[in-house]
């Protein structure tokens, strides 16, 4: 008979080989996160281009939490049917709950981005006393930039999903950590290029950008009234909807908050060139932390309360280990791109970052968990809620995390 110190030693050993593993997997999804730092180079480097109209780079973290709503809920809708069957690793002759959720993917993009651009409008009339020609430039922008990202990026969600899947990776470790990497980037380029075209190019450059916007107006509202009988279909618009809305509020704030820290900050240009990794890292932190929950939740391995956290650790512990692991690398990363090497400037820098990252990981540790149980227990789909609220609260928390730490370290 085994005795109760050799089973408690059991037991520790089985948590640790969890945390490792956890980890392990958690480290190979957020190394990617370092290339957020091209997406952070390419905002600091077209600073210029942010400074065409003052509500620019106050929607700039906007669009890159929205995106992250719409790629978050693709993902983890995709791993977790990966896991139950009822998706299929690929594109082509996929099931018919994964075309439906893909039309579902496309209509919320166009709503997210209507949404997105209201608040901002709300808040740009009340902070920034915008015109009304800058209120149709915001809207005409935002849906353009969401549009052209939608193609470019929702495909690379599928074979992240198929291949990690293939391969005997968790995808709810893998799959939004690297896509949400990836789709920093290339939305940035795609905001960048949509702001070069319509300031750039007048006046044919807002005609071209509201040809566009048009093209993906036709293309949602036949989707929408093709599927709209369609129970799964409806299902994932409206529980949704609410989230759309309460992220839309949350990003402007971030924005707010950004702008806040550009006045801080200056012309520092290696916090602009680390700040799309540290929100990707911290966003992915609680997306490890709440897809994962959500697969246990589904499986029945977990019960529905707060206090079974506990048996949730491991992969809490193992995302926060690997999230400091990126945020060092982000600082050493952002000085050699520099090529302007301090040891007392990196080491005051690296300070900065792990201020940011003990507020952030916390936070979303515990509200990951905390919307995954809450949405579970109304008999909702997790899924629907846990990453698009937690990665936008991410943005919010820590570019308000980053904004004490520059305050504190200076």
């Amino acid at each position: 008979m085994v005795s109760a110190m050799t089973a408690r030693k059991i037991v520790k050993r089985a948590a640790l080989a969890e945390v490792i593993k956890t980890f392990r997997q958690s480290t190979l999804a957020l190394a990617f996160n370092l290339n957020g730092i091209v997406a952070g180079t390419l905002l600091a480097l077209y600073l210029g281009v942010f400074s065409s109209a003052p509500w620019a780079l106050v929607v700039y973290p906007g669009i890159l939490s929205m995106r992250g709503v719409i790629g978050g809920l693709f993902s983890g809708r995709l791993s977790t049917g990966l896991h139950l069957g009822t998706v299929k690793a690929g594109f082509l002759k996929n099931t018919g709950y994964f075309y439906l959720l893909w039309h579902a993917i496309i209509v919320l993009t166009l709503e997210s981005s209507v949404m997105l651009g209201s608040v901002a409008l709300l808040f740009g009339m009340l902070l920034l006393r915008i015109t009304i020609f800058d209120s149709v430039a915001v809207l005409g922008v935002i849906i353009a930039t969401m549009a052209i990202s939608l193609v470019l990026i929702s495909p690379i969600t599928v074979v992240i999903s198929a291949l990690s899947f293939k391969y005997g990776l968790d995808p709810d470790i893998i799959v939004y950590p690297i896509e949400s990497t990836v789709a920093d980037v290339l939305i940035t380029v795609c905001y960048i290029t949509v702001l070069n075209i319509f300031f750039s190019l007048s006046p044919m450059g807002p005609h071209l950008i509201g040809s566009l916007d048009f093209i993906f107006l036709c293309l949602v509202l036949y989707l929408f009234f093709k599927d709209a009988r369609e129970p799964e279909f409806f299902k994932t618009i409206k529980e949704s909807l609410l989230t759309l809305v309460l992220v839309s509020f949350i990003v402007s704030v971030t924005g707010s908050v950004l702008s806040k820290i550009s006045e801080v900050a200056g012309s520092r240009r290696e916090i602009y060139m680390v700040y799309p990794a540290l929100i990707d890292t911290m966003g992915d932190v609680g997306s490890i932390v709440g897809s994962t929950a959500t697969t246990k939740l589904a499986l029945g391995t977990i019960r529905p309360s707060f206090t079974s956290i506990k048996k949730h650790s491991t992969e809490i512990v193992g995302a926060w280990m690997a999230s400091l692991v990126m945020f060092t690398l982000c600082s050493a990363i952002s000085f050699l791109i520099k090529q302007q090497f301090s040891l007392d400037r990196l080491l005051r820098f690296t300070a900065l970052l792990y201020i940011t990252n003990f507020q952030a990981a916390l936070s979303m540790g515990i509200i990951a968990y905390v919307v995954a149980i809450l949405t579970y227990q109304r008999g909702w789909d997790p899924d629907n809620f846990v990453i698009p609220i937690e990665s936008s609260l991410a943005d919010t928390i820590t570019t308000f995390s980053l904004l004490v730490a520059v305050n504190v370290i200076g």
